[in-house]
């Protein structure tokens, strides 16, 4: 199994590579090829205006005391939602969708408003999380981290004493880059896994803020073997797996009522090495961010890691209609279904 695992997740993207070429033809291959030509160099352009725009803006963010600079990150957040109408449609869109199944969960409050009040503080926390991590990716977040409040440490320390590794199952929902640095800084290194950026630079600028205080990062293209590794040697894993995956990476799993691409990866790879799946995640709280760990999830009855999936889903969605303003709603989650 571990086998197929790291097949399936290393040969993707040559097989579609392939598949597409030969069913185009080589005139139209020639023909993409010639506009994808044409296209790198708007792309590159593109993306080193966004690394000086990111230089001139972070700079200045990091001179300014810690709570002024979130505040003003909620403030240009809130900017953003005005003046971004496509995102702000995606993200409007998406939780008038999920309403619906979230009205039916336990964990949602109706005092939480509606889909356009939600999306607004959506935007504003988003603002807030980049502040936050710039200040972290600079070196001038030591106060931020200290303020991180840990709890549901016994669920960790009852996993960690299997001696089979932990696999984190968390979500892009609050400042989630925080909390894994936070975690290594004041508890164990964590190697998350992450997909790589497609611009070199800005791929090497979340490396560097990803391998502080000992963690690392193992790309998602072949990452089961560095994870099966990882966990022989009693490490710890962490997954995000609220992104929507290629058809030979996972499975359609319903995420709040519909139908959404999720990796069944980790739960794969929890029923071959029996390391133990603990959901975990961050939101804020009267001003400082508190980190909670869940208990060790029960592996459902019929052992398909599927089922395993479809409770992951289900941990996920009770944290974000705990606190719906701190999910990443911009994000197309039901693309391709």
């Amino acid at each position: 199994m571990q086998s197929e695992l790291c097949n399936k997740m290393n040969c993707a993207d040559e097989g579609a590579s392939a598949v597409t070429a030969v069913g185009r033809g080589p005139a139209a291959v020639e023909g993409v090829s010639a506009r994808e030509a044409l296209r790198a160099p708007v792309r590159q352009a593109k993306w080193y205006l966004g690394l000086l725009l990111f230089v001139a803006v972070s700079l200045p963010i990091v001179l300014i005391p810690r709570r002024i600079a979130v505040g003003l990150g909620g403030m240009a957040g809130s900017l953003a939602f005005r003046l971004l109408p496509r995102v702000r449609r995606t993200a409007v869109g998406n939780i008038r969708e999920s309403l619906p199944y979230l009205a039916t969960l336990p964990e949602w409050d109706p005092a939480c408003g509606g889909p356009e009040t939600i999306a607004r503080r959506t935007f504003a926390n988003f603002g807030r999380t980049v502040v936050e991590v710039l200040k972290l990716y600079y070196g001038c977040g030591a106060g931020l981290m200290e303020r991180v409040e840990f709890r549901g440490m016994e669920h960790y320390e009852r996993a960690r004493k299997k001696g089979k590794g932990i696999l984190f199952i968390t979500g892009h929902c609050g400042n989630w880059e925080l909390m894994a640095l936070t975690f290594g800084a004041r508890i164990a290194d964590v190697a998350v896994v992450a997909r790589r950026q497609k611009f070199p630079r800005f791929n090497g600028l979340l490396d560097r803020l990803r391998h502080g205080f000992g963690n690392r990062v193992i790309y998602a293209e072949g990452a089961a073997r560095s994870i099966f590794f990882r966990l022989r040697k009693q490490g710890i894993v962490g997954i995000l797996i609220d992104q929507a995956v290629q058809a030979n990476e996972g499975a359609v799993v319903d995420f709040f009522g519909r139908g959404a691409w999720t990796t069944t990866m980790p739960a794969a790879v929890a029923a071959r090495t029996g390391a133990p799946l603990l959901p975990i995640f961050i939101h804020r709280e009267k001003g400082r961010h508190v980190v909670t760990i869940y208990p060790e999830m029960e592996r459902a009855p019929s052992g398909d890691p599927l089922d395993d999936t479809r409770r992951l889903n289900r941990a996920i969605e009770g944290h974000i209609a705990r606190h719906p303003d701190e999910w990443l709603w911009v994000y197309r989650r039901w693309k391709r279904t």
